[in-house]
């Protein structure tokens, strides 16, 4: 861990209530040298693929630290509280897919379950674990806590995992799923840069099995396509997105993560 403690949040606790602060509180009250990043408190309610893509997308960028997310429709069910640990720092934050898009940029080394009472808020709510189970989990590690201490030993093969993103190429072109929608209305697709650059420089863009598809440039950036035009790039993150010049390409495709797009020559 650096000299400096670093913390990130990310979470879809939005920015119209005291949850995001409440979580700050614990964290200075327990670590009061950390610094904390806000990555994100905008994700779709209950959106645990956005959530996860936008970790995922981000933690390689952040200084190495305590990661939290917490987008957590289960809390207060079954589901456990885990803090992972991973090359470029530890996750912290509920077993249901969240944590592990980021963690496996360099792959889980230690796994444990959040259960020692000790690390907890001395009331723990039903509805709360950002701030009474995460938020404190998270302070105690960034100070230097072994995560050992936090809880028993979870087998890494045992964590919750998303569904793998629908991506199938053919002679003519691919479908992938659509991944994510940023604020600006691109499209990110859970396809990787290879299956676009052997495609030519005009493309057919839109759901598959629906007629007429929408012309795309193959470009490079959003400036490549005309004033309201459809490209289809290689994002910041390394995968396939749809944008428009200008405009908001979602819109023009009428998807939403998890629908299917198919790109062709």
């Amino acid at each position: 861990m650096s000299a400096v403690p670093w913390i990130s949040l990310t979470t879809d606790y939005g920015l119209t209530d005291g949850f995001v602060a409440a979580c700050h509180g614990v964290v200075a009250r327990v670590a009061p040298t950390a610094r904390v990043i806000d990555v994100t408190h905008l994700v779709p309610p209950g959106d645990v693929r956005r959530g996860a893509a936008v970790l995922a997308q981000t933690v390689p960028y952040l200084p190495v630290g305590v990661h939290v997310a917490v987008v957590d429709p289960g809390v207060g069910t079954a589901r456990r509280g885990v803090a992972l640990a991973a090359p470029g720092g530890l996750l912290v934050g509920p077993d249901n897919g969240l944590l592990l898009d980021a963690a496996a940029l360099g792959g889980v080394t230690d796994a444990v379950e959040l259960t020692e009472p000790r690390w907890l808020a001395a009331r723990v709510s039903r509805t709360f674990h950002g701030r009474d189970v995460f938020a404190p989990v998270a302070a105690r590690l960034a100070l230097g806590a072994p995560l050992a201490e936090a809880g028993p030993p979870v087998d890494p093969a045992g964590l919750v995992r998303l569904p793998t993103p629908t991506v199938t190429r053919d002679a003519e072109g691919f479908t992938a799923e659509v991944l994510t929608v940023d604020h600006f209305g691109n499209v990110q697709l859970a396809a990787p840069a290879e299956l676009l650059d052997p495609l030519p420089a005009t493309l057919r863009v839109g759901p598959p099995g629906t007629a007429p598809a929408h012309a795309a440039v193959h470009g490079r950036t959003f400036g490549d396509a005309p004033a309201g035009g459809l490209v289809t790039y290689v994002d910041s993150a390394g995968l396939v997105a749809v944008a428009v010049n200008g405009g908001r390409a979602v819109d023009l495709l009428a998807v939403s993560a998890g629908d299917l797009l198919r790109v062709s020559g």
